[in-house]
């Protein structure tokens, strides 16, 4: 107690000062927290004019590349018609679905809805999008139902978007996929005329720039940077009302005949337009990856074979172009063979003797090696040459075979003569309609076009009298002892040949057999111009010969082709007599009738 006094008192008594506590300098502060938030200020400064004027350029991409897209803009390709302006090939909206897997990798429980969504296997899904989870890009659907699409847009699951597309559709189908071909997913042309002229029928997708918001998803369109271009329009020559019938009557030949394919062509014999073009088995554009690689193959231009008796009338024209024959010089076919080498040469029948008509008229194997005898090698190699075969008839489809015809310095001492009836060469079956429309247009040949208005001048390779007199001669074939008359059209005049070849197999001949009809009509003012083959049809059926299988679809389809284009009768004789038998019998039963 008095030691706490006594210091008290000794500290008075000293007379000491009091010690006071040291105090804030305000103004030294202020001025450091000034001069740090000055600082501050310069460096947010420096770091806008480095962001803004300095290095705009590289910040604004970064910007543009997080918030802003180029997107293409999608556009139809060309709609294919045919010769009346009737839709063949049309390009509809669609939409396809994609899905960016960064944005879901790490999400299974969006990767199961979506999965859901697709009806996809929830496992598989997941399998996808993680092989792709680095990648900003996958497709999920592609060219679905809008509707469809919209359903799994509508679930907003994230990194989903959709793309409008445009998808091929075919109104005729099977009828004609074989001239049209189709496109692939990518709607570019893969066979036929979708790819003869894929850069004519393609559009140019355009393009755009687009705000996006975090989810990716466009908000707002900044700038058109391209405008689409559509694709051009196309108009064939095909008239799809004979293409119609062309499919119906060869389908229900090769059905009936047991046949393992056929194949038919229609021309234009005034100007080379090809009006229809069908095989059989065909396949649906609309369903590609459903039908057989084999079914996709337009055999029409790119198969070949030998053309067997459809080239005697060639034969023929050699000769009388050559001065060699007349129409009524004689041959003597007895006893109905003929060597050949070591070979015979044979016909059917004896025939004894005929007239070139007649030659034309029974289809004798052996009348044509006498008169084939009378050309050389050259001379008749090169008419068969002008005549279109042994070169591709420069149609502008993809794929057209050329044929085989050899030059005479390869042929062997029997090559010619068996040429001359159809074998030792080959063809298509638009090769042969082409030969015979030239024979039809006064010798002057065009070259055929799938393009409406399409057609050459034309060019005369044999006379105008020698082609009238073979019309002649094969119009004989249709009438009462030819050997077609199943493809005669009351009413009308027909010109045409069988021809019945037997396949070769092994180096050798096989026992089945082209069963072939070539015809025009009508003869006194052509219009057109057919050939029709059925490959190895059943014997047990309806026979495998060209007269009684494939003649009855040369008839079926001109005659609905002559109705349709209004071409008036050549051959009312035949049409009023006919007609004259029809009504008799209703007057009379109208006469009894109480």
């Amino acid at each position: 107690m008095n030691f706490r006094s006594n210091r008290g008192n000794n500290n008075r008594g000293n007379g000491a000062p009091r010690v006071a506590r040291s105090r804030y300098d305000v103004r030294k502060r202020l001025m450091i927290v000034g001069g740090l938030l000055g600082l501050s200020s310069f460096a947010l400064l420096a770091f806008a004019v480095d962001r803004q004027i300095i290095h705009s350029d590289f910040y604004r991409k970064e910007g543009n590349e997080r918030y802003q897209r180029d997107v293409e803009i999608p556009t139809n390709r060309g709609m294919i018609t045919d010769r009346h302006g009737e839709p063949l090939a049309v390009s509809t909206p669609v939409m396809s679905l994609w899905v960016n897997p960064q944005d879901i990798a790490n999400n299974p429980r969006e990767i199961d809805r979506l999965a859901d969504a697709l009806q996809y296997p929830r496992a598989e899904m997941a399998r996808m999008i993680s092989e792709k989870s680095k990648k900003e890009f996958l497709w999920l659907r592609r060219r679905i139902n809008p509707a469809a699409a919209q359903k799994v847009l509508a679930l907003r699951i994230p990194g989903v978007y959709g793309q409008r597309e445009f998808k091929r559709f075919y109104p005729q189908g099977e009828a004609i996929a074989h001239v049209l071909g189709f496109t692939n997913i990518d709607d570019h042309g893969q066979e036929g005329m979708e790819l003869a002229f894929d850069e004519w029928l393609s559009g140019k997708p355009g393009k755009q720039r687009v705000l996006r918001d975090r989810r990716g998803r466009a908000v707002e369109s900044v700038d058109l940077l391209k405008a689409a271009e559509p694709g051009k329009d196309l108009a064939l020559s095909i008239d799809r009302r004979i293409q119609y019938l062309t499919y119906r009557e060869l389908n229900k030949a090769v059905e009936e005949s047991g046949a393992i394919s056929g194949t038919a062509v229609v021309l234009d014999i005034r100007t080379g337009e090809v009006l229809a073009m069908a095989n059989v088995p065909s396949f649906n554009p609309n369903a590609v990856s459903g039908s057989k690689q084999d079914a996709h193959r337009n055999r029409a231009v790119t198969d070949l074979f030998e053309p067997g008796s459809t080239i005697k009338p060639l034969t023929v024209a050699a000769a009388l172009e050559a001065g060699k024959i007349t129409p009524n010089t004689l041959w003597n076919t007895s006893p109905g063979w003929i060597a050949n080498g070591r070979y015979q040469t044979k016909d059917t029948h004896n025939y004894g003797t005929l007239t070139t008509t007649g030659l034309i008229t029974k289809s004798s194997n052996v009348g044509m090696s006498l008169v084939v005898r009378r050309l050389s090698d050259r001379q008749f190699y090169d008419f068969i040459r002008k005549m279109g075969y042994g070169q591709r008839t420069n149609s502008g489809f993809p794929g057209e075979g050329a044929g085989i015809l050899a030059d005479p310095s390869r042929w062997d001492g029997t090559q010619k003569q068996t040429m001359s009836y159809g074998y030792s060469l080959s063809v298509t079956p638009l090769q042969v309609a082409r030969a015979y429309a030239t024979l039809a247009n006064n010798g002057t040949a065009h070259t055929p076009t799938f393009l409406k208005g399409g057609s050459d001048e034309g060019k005369e390779v044999l006379s105008p009298k020698v082609a009238h007199e073979v019309m002649k001669m094969m119009q004989t074939v249709t009438e009462p002892g030819g050997t077609a008359t199943q493809a005669s059209i009351l009413g009308y005049h027909v010109a045409g040949k069988t021809g019945t070849a037997r396949i070769a197999s092994g180096g050798g001949y096989s026992r089945r057999y082209f069963a072939f009809f070539a015809g025009v009509a009508p003869v006194d003012n052509p219009r057109f111009s057919m050939v029709v083959v059925l490959n190895s049809p059943d014997a047990s059926k309806k026979g495998y010969y060209g007269g009684t299988v494939s003649a009855p679809v040369f008839r079926n389809v001109i005659e609905g082709a002559l109705r349709l284009d209004d071409v008036p009768p050549d051959d009312l004789q035949s049409w009023l007599a006919a007609n004259s038998k029809t009504k008799a019998p209703a007057a009379a039963a109208k006469v009894v009738t109480p």
